[in-house]
């Protein structure tokens, strides 16, 4: 979900020197849908990028509404949430990403929350909580990922 700090937390497992992708907005991972009002994964670019030898060292970001046809080739799938109010601040307070500045963008994101959010949480195998500190969400990132199903 947007303001929950994906992008945030992919650049920290990066700088970690892990391999961590954030395929948020980008068009190298993602697309424009067929219904024309949404990105979705480029499917083909995915399943390549899962094939790759070391694709259970890999951390991806994304909340796409084709995610989970590939959920049964990860590890884990952690969802990351915040409360609304924090959710609100972080869009409020956003450099890097214009989106979520506008009172419509918001709402979009509130909504969302409210409609997608329960159905990314049945099927995560974790949840963490992101308005601790970003050490500490990436610290849970990292014990999650060492456990095996």
């Amino acid at each position: 979900m947007s303001g929950v700090g994906k992008s945030s937390v992919i650049r920290a497992l990066a700088s970690r020197g892990l391999r961590a992708i954030d395929t948020d907005w980008d068009p190298e991972w993602e697309c424009v849908g067929a219904n024309g009002d949404e990105w979705v994964w480029r499917e083909d670019r995915i399943r390549v990028l899962l094939d790759e030898e070391d694709a259970d060292d890999l951390f991806v970001s994304a909340c796409v509404s084709n995610q989970g046809k590939f959920y049964d080739r990860f590890n884990h799938v952690i969802l990351l949430s915040a409360p609304e109010s924090v959710t609100i601040q972080r869009l409020a307070n956003r450099a890097n990403n214009p989106h979520g500045n506008k009172p419509e963008e918001i709402a979009d994101v509130l909504r969302y929350k409210a409609t997608v959010e329960p159905r990314l949480r049945h099927a995560a195998s974790a949840e963490i909580d992101t308005s601790i500190p970003l050490e500490e969400v990436v610290s849970r990132v990292l014990e999650i990922s060492l456990q095996r199903h």
